[in-house]
């Protein structure tokens, strides 16, 4: 690969990957660890195929679909030796005042099936529009828009009385 397009992916991949990372956090419902590898792994298939995604008109669209992806192949594939668990590791940078929020929030997303939190993410914090949704999700905008409303009203349920207890702060 020639130095020109190895500098251009490797000033995308410094300036999308805190980006990449936030939302691998939310797609993990806090899992560091496994944010950190989704991410690595999605810059990974990036340089692979960089060369023609460089002529792509929105290559942090695509790295975002690419994430997503992993992510729910991951979800398919993992192994019956790991355990999922309801302990959170330390979260770095989360030292102001929302903490007791953001917790109570990345615990409710982990309780959501993948998919419903991949939904969340890419329409809520992406703010990706149903049609784009749709498309990193390889499903139609029907189907996205079911799947996003029951999974709103699935964290509603599972957040209750937690939700009020932030609302009036």
């Amino acid at each position: 690969m020639g130095q020109g397009r190895e500098s251009g992916y490797e000033e995308f991949a410094a300036a999308r990957a805190g980006h990449l990372y936030r939302s691998a956090c939310l797609l993990t419902a806090g899992d560091t660890h496994l944010a950190q590898d989704l991410v690595q792994e999605t810059l990974g298939r990036l340089y692979v195929r960089w060369a023609r995604l460089s002529r792509v008109g929105n290559p942090a669209a695509y790295a975002q679909t690419v994430l997503t992806r992993t992510f729910l192949a991951h979800r398919r594939r993992r192994s019956s030796t790991e355990r999922s668990t309801d302990v959170f590791p330390d979260l770095p940078g989360t030292a102001d005042g929302d903490v007791p929020l953001r917790l109570t929030l990345l615990q409710a997303l982990g309780r959501l099936p993948a998919k419903d939190r991949a939904v969340l993410v890419l329409r809520y914090w992406e703010d990706r529009s149903v049609e784009e949704t749709a498309d990193a999700l390889d499903t139609s905008s029907a189907a996205v828009r079911t799947r996003c409303s029951r999974a709103l009203a699935r964290l509603r349920e599972l957040l209750g009385e937690d939700l009020a207890e932030y609302a009036g702060s």
